[in-house]
């Protein structure tokens, strides 16, 4: 199937390794023309300091051209197991980096992406969203407020040909997984126990969710959240 996703300058945070950097990968194998944005990355961004993003998008545009496609990804913000134990400071950090940070970002893009009858958004959320987790209270609280800003998005520029979309993985075989159960034969054996699949899901199984809802086809598809966790979320 041809995405139609050829030539299109797509725009990845969180792209230097895991889930985003699996997805650039994907929309480069579609023939995008993919900024790759990380800390580590040319396109520097860090997605707790929303000064880096006005940087960032003149660098894209500058060297690219305006953003067709842009994947919202940022690592989770730190576990707590006592969620009566964050501080101001570490809420205030996670809402910047969660849903101040994106929104920034769209404020940007998207007026152009609509000028021009086309755009893609596709947030890389968390199955926390859906169904709050134990340890991930910051994740818990926060990403369901930027999918909630998403889907009035997605209502007010249907028409306009820009959807707006996100991917909720549940337990992917990432770095973050690893360290949470020190090691990955730890992780995979926890899965086997939990996950209705009996195994870790991979980066690339996310990646393939995200880059459909990039693509021409999923055009008549926004204002939706898929969970990409093998059955493990109880809620519909």
């Amino acid at each position: 199937m041809d995405l139609g996703l050829g030539g299109r300058v797509a725009l990845v945070t969180g792209a230097s390794r895991g889930i985003g950097r699996a997805i650039a990968d994907a929309l480069e194998a579609e023939g995008a023309r993919v900024a790759r944005a990380s800390r580590s990355s040319p396109y520097a961004f860090d997605s707790a300091d929303v000064a880096t993003v006005a940087p960032l998008l003149d660098a894209v545009e500058r060297d690219l051209g305006p953003i067709d496609v842009l994947v919202a990804n940022t690592g989770g913000p730190p576990r707590a197991d006592d969620p009566l134990e964050i501080d101001a400071g570490e809420w205030e950090a996670a809402h910047r980096a969660l849903v101040v940070s994106p929104m920034a970002i769209m404020r940007r893009v998207v007026p152009g992406m609509r000028d021009r009858g086309f755009g893609r958004v596709v947030a890389v959320s968390s199955s926390a969203a859906r169904e709050p987790l134990p340890g991930l209270q910051l994740s818990n609280a926060n990403r369901p407020g930027l999918l909630a800003a998403m889907k009035l998005l997605a209502r007010e520029n249907a028409r306009h040909g820009v959807t707006f979309n996100a991917v909720l993985p549940g337990r992917i075989a990432t770095d973050r997984i690893v360290e949470a159960h020190g090691g990955i034969e730890a992780a995979a054996a926890a899965a086997r126990e939990a996950v209705p699949a009996g195994r870790l899901g991979s980066p690339e199984e996310v990646a393939a969710a995200a880059v459909f809802l990039c693509s021409q086809a999923a055009g008549y598809v926004t204002g939706q959240s898929l969970l990409v966790d093998g059955g493990l979320t109880r809620s519909w």
